[in-house]
């Protein structure tokens, strides 16, 4: 992270075309008009657009916005998820220990319920917005207290709430990858793990979720702490269902176009992903595209929630960060991503991406873009820590790569393609497939082979094109040295 993030404030208030055939003889009387079925016909709404592909697109909703007709209107018609903004946060629903209050929060789910829509719930457990007398505790008695907030809140609602965002922004920001300092942190390294089983059993019909910021990048330390301790959770069984990537871009939190490999590699660990707060600064309608295809792109990315509807509606409203301007125009990023949901209609990921069950099974040589010469294991040697090359394609075993279910890249059936490191840099060789993350693979739709490990591109080195050029593992670029085809 380093200087590219922004500190976070200690209180934020975030606020095809039917086909006509017409048929017609010279002397004919009669005109017939045919028209053909398509899969989609595009949608005119954000939140129509985006449920073809089997996602939603969502907004934060303010209780005190909801007599605003122009506010409501937008929200009514466009978005078809809502995430209350900070009324189910917990100062706002147990402002006093043991005494809960919905009546806002209450307000907000009505409304989306009134209209058609589904809600997340934001958020559980958090460091920031805690009710005085709950900043007030400490160890044992805070540990307790969390327990009985996320069970007085979901009883609540139980059965009602389609994502709980159970904890929130636990990482630090900087270098560390670690957790920030809390007082729920202080209670024990263990705090997410049991707000995550009081949660299950408080609600086994809602999806849990961890949310932060500032983990798009997959090169950030923070991206990697969150990565390993979902990863850790998995492992163990900890009931953790998704992922929430607020995706507050701006100078100093950029998009990178790593964002994409970001969703596949958490998505590979077993969870869902979910864009959840979504902000741009200057409302770049090539990013807002950007973030849209990333997700469509990912077969386990639920949806998109923007936040806030209007751009004096948001809490970087200086930012003019939104889809829409203080008037309640659409801004041309709203086009932009009405565009890129309806062309992503009905796509259910990337092929590259484990989410989807048509990974796997594929077989053949691993031919390089721009030298034409296939991924070859020289003088078919099948020792542990052979480097692999380019050369000629031939139809001998060496050459012959299988892509398992597992993301694996298998030779001789036993050898997989591994990653001898996770940097720039790091040689390509084969080793005796084990499993590890080191030895997984993303063949991603643009011809991007990417470690899941790493999050870096199989590359030739020094874009040669050469029999005997070596692979490493290197940033990703598009170059044609890491693009690859594999096939029969």
């Amino acid at each position: 992270m380093g200087s590219y993030a922004l500190d976070r404030p200690v209180t934020r208030r975030k606020s095809r075309v039917l086909l006509v055939a017409l048929a017609a003889g010279v002397l004919a009387l009669v005109t017939s008009l045919v028209s053909a079925p398509t899969a989609h016909s595009a949608e005119n709404t954000l939140g129509a657009a985006a449920a073809q592909s089997g996602r939603y697109f969502g907004t934060a909703i303010a209780s005190g916005k909801l007599g605003d007709s122009t506010y409501t209107g937008i929200a009514s018609r466009e978005f078809n998820m809502v995430t209350a903004e900070n009324e189910m946060k917990i100062d706002a629903t147990e402002p006093q220990r043991g005494q809960f209050n919905f009546s806002n929060a209450d307000r907000i789910y009505n409304w989306a319920v009134q209209n058609g829509k589904k809600v997340r719930g934001h958020t559980l457990a958090w460091y920031s917005q805690q009710p005085g007398w709950m900043q007030s505790l400490s160890g044992s008695s805070l540990r307790q207290a969390m327990i009985d907030h996320i069970n007085g809140v979901m009883a609540h609602y139980k059965g009602k709430i389609a994502q709980w965002d159970v904890v929130n922004e636990a990482f630090a920001d900087g270098n560390s990858g670690g957790r920030r300092d809390s007082n729920l942190q202080r209670t024990g390294n263990d705090w997410i793990e049991v707000a995550f089983r009081t949660a299950r059993a408080a609600d086994s019909s809602a999806k849990l979720c961890y949310n932060d910021y500032n983990i798009e990048n997959w090169n950030w330390a923070k991206t990697q702490g969150v990565y390993n301790m979902v990863r850790d959770f998995k492992s163990r069984g900890v009931p953790i269902d998704c992922v929430g990537f607020q995706s507050h871009f701006n100078s100093g939190s950029p998009y990178d176009s790593n964002f994409r490999t970001t969703l596949q590699n958490f998505a590979a660990l077993g969870v869902d992903v979910a864009i959840t707060e979504l902000d741009i600064q200057g409302a770049s309608a090539s990013t807002y595209a950007n973030v849209v295809n990333d997700c469509l792109a990912v077969s386990r990315c639920l949806g998109i929630t923007v936040w806030g509807v209007r751009d004096s509606d948001s809490w970087r409203s200086d930012q003019s960060p939104l889809l829409f301007d203080n008037n309640g125009n659409k801004k041309s990023a709203y086009s932009s991503v009405l565009n890129a949901l309806n062309n992503g209609a009905g796509d259910g990921g990337d092929p590259g991406d484990p989410g989807d069950p048509g990974d796997g099974g594929q077989s053949g040589q691993l031919k390089g873009a721009a030298s034409g010469r296939c991924v070859d294991v020289p003088n078919s040697s099948t020792s542990d820590g052979t480097a692999v090359q380019l050369y000629d394609c031939n139809s001998a075993s060496n050459q012959k790569w299988e892509q398992t279910s597992a993301g694996e890249l298998r030779v001789y059936g036993n050898k997989c393609l591994d990653a001898a490191g996770t940097g720039n840099g790091a040689k390509i060789q084969i080793y005796s497939c084990w499993g590890g993350d080191n030895q997984k693979w993303r063949l991603n739709s643009d011809g991007s082979v990417v470690g899941v490990q790493s999050g870096l591109c199989l590359d030739a080195v020094g874009a040669g094109t050469g029999n005997g050029t070596q692979l490493q593992l290197y940033s990703c670029t598009g170059g044609g040295n890491q693009r690859w085809s594999l096939s029969a």
